[in-house]
């Protein structure tokens, strides 16, 4: 039996983590370019989705799905592909695959939706030191996984669970050793090693990057940036001790308490800006994220947001987003606000300058 992956640029750390996976099982996925083979497995986010769905629906092989859209809206999926994986594929995957090779129906398996026979609840969950970050396709890192928050636009929760789970530091030395740069995926890079994700453990963080071997470490930047209230003296200073990046990623995602509040982020527009204080005292540019859309702002909210802006690129840049209602989320079903004209021109004005960067314009169907 030939099973391919299919090449979707946005999946590539899946795909790397998930080729490593298969071949502990004796699976080669190769990578393709359109579907062939005997069995095509994909990985989509809700963006990628719309654009693959005709081409599964019309593939001769046998077709896979798994990913974040895959575990939000199985059910959708499955009415174009013939299994879906739900949560983590790292054992879920191999164990489809090894039905199908000798011929069998993987529709009953833990962790795989079907269109006829439902979906079948998950019987494990991933201790990342039981499979490699990957082997011969390289990825980054995967430090931790899971997220105890629950941000009202985020899968992460739905698609890893709401407890972390870290990878050795032993293990992440090791992956490490083979190359120049250690880059790093986790969904708040201060929170490893913490018990319970929420507040940073700066004895085991320093532990890990003094384990480092020789690297060009980059520690909380895409795609491991971190939460605002974990910048603190104690964490940049190992940044700025350790690390080669001179840049520090965070979500803001509003400038304003009432909608932070109302997202469930768990932390307030004063840590934000406590955060923004001690990246320049570090001397690390802060690179920020922010979201407009939310249904529920009102202008002085919008407002609130773009002095927060401003505020950020007197000596960083902020990456603007416009509200995807993805599925699965706690926001899923709303319809995002059109952003007001006055802090459209703005926003316009500061992206010509070189201040920001992102779209706020293109809704999310």
């Amino acid at each position: 039996m030939r099973s391919v992956w299919r090449y979707i640029h946005t999946a590539r750390n899946s795909y790397a983590a998930l080729y490593a996976a298969c071949e502990t099982y004796g699976f080669t996925l190769e990578q393709v370019d359109v579907p062939e083979g005997d069995v095509v497995c994909y990985s989509l986010n809700s963006i990628e989705f719309p654009r693959y769905k005709d081409e599964i629906a019309a593939a001769d092989q046998i077709t896979i799905v798994g990913g974040p859209h895959a575990s939000a809206a199985w059910e959708e999926v499955a009415r174009v592909a013939d299994y879906v994986v739900i949560g983590e594929g790292e054992r879920t995957l191999p164990r489809l695959l090894s039905a199908l090779e000798i011929g069998t129906s993987g529709a009953s398996l833990p962790g795989v939706a079907t269109k006829t026979g439902g979906r079948n609840k998950i019987d494990h969950s991933i201790r990342l030191d039981g499979f490699p970050c990957f082997t011969r396709i390289k990825g980054y890192i995967e430090i931790s996984r899971g997220c105890p928050f629950h941000c009202g636009y985020c899968q992460t929760p739905h698609l890893h669970g709401t407890k972390m789970r870290h990878r050795s530091r032993e293990e992440i030395v090791k992956a490490a050793s083979h190359y120049r740069d250690a880059r790093f995926v986790t969904p708040n890079a201060f929170a490893y090693g913490s018990i319970d994700g929420k507040t940073p453990d700066v004895e085991k963080l320093e532990r890990l990057l003094a384990s480092m071997p020789n690297n060009n470490i980059y520690f909380g930047t895409f795609p491991c940036e971190v939460r605002p209230e974990f910048v603190t003296q104690e964490t940049t200073d190992l940044v700025v001790q350790y690390c080669t990046n001179t840049k520090l990623h965070f979500g803001a995602q509003s400038g304003s308490n009432t909608i932070l509040t109302k997202i469930g982020r768990d932390h307030t527009l004063e840590d934000v800006y406590a955060a923004l204080d001690i990246c320049r005292i570090a001397g690390l540019e802060p690179i920020v994220d922010v979201i407009f859309g939310f249904p529920f702002e009102t202008d002085e909210d919008e407002e609130a947001t773009l002095a927060l802006i401003r505020e950020v690129v007197r000596s960083g840049k902020v990456h603007v987003h416009s509200l995807m209602p993805l599925p699965g989320t706690t926001l899923s079903n709303v319809v995002p606000r059109e952003i007001i004209p006055a802090v459209d021109r703005v926003l316009g004005k500061l992206a010509l300058n070189g201040c920001i960067t992102g779209t706020w314009h293109n809704k999310f169907d």
